[in-house]
C-alpha cells in the first residue's frame, strides 16, 4: 500500500471533504453578502440624515477672518477651495458689497443683483 492510499484511508472520504469545503465557501459568501446589505444600509441612513446644502457661501481667508469671494451652494470652485462657510442670503449680499463674487458660479447674478 502506498503512502497515499494510507492518508486517505484516515482521512474523510473525498466526497466529504469537497462537501466540508462548499459549505464553508457558502457560509463566508453568506458573510460577505451580509456585511455588504449593513455598508449599504449605513449608507442609505447616512444619505437620508445628510441635512440639504447650503444655498450660498463665503469663503474666508487664510486667517479666517477675512472674507475672500462669496460663492452659490454647488459652486465646484468653493469646493475646491475648503475655505467656505454656509451664509444666508443677508449675510451674502452684504458680504458682496466689499468681496467680489465667483466668476465661475457669479453669485450676485442668482441674488439678482446688478452691478
Amino acid at each position: 500500500m502506498s503512502s497515499r492510499s494510507r492518508v486517505w484511508t484516515r482521512c474523510a472520504s473525498p466526497g466529504r471533504v469537497v462537501e466540508q469545503q462548499a459549505a464553508r465557501q457558502l457560509a463566508l459568501i453568506d458573510r460577505w453578502i451580509a456585511d455588504e446589505e449593513q455598508c449599504q444600509a449605513e449608507r442609505r441612513r447616512g444619505q437620508e440624515r445628510r441635512s440639504e446644502p447650503a444655498q450660498w457661501l463665503i469663503q474666508y481667508g487664510l486667517n479666517r477672518n477675512n472674507i475672500d469671494g462669496v460663492h452659490t451652494g454647488d459652486c465646484w470652485a468653493a469646493a475646491r477651495s475648503g475655505r467656505c462657510r454656509p451664509a444666508t442670503r443677508q449675510e451674502v449680499r452684504d458680504a458682496l458689497r466689499h468681496v467680489p463674487a465667483c466668476v465661475h458660479c457669479r453669485p450676485d447674478t442668482a441674488l439678482g443683483l446688478l452691478e
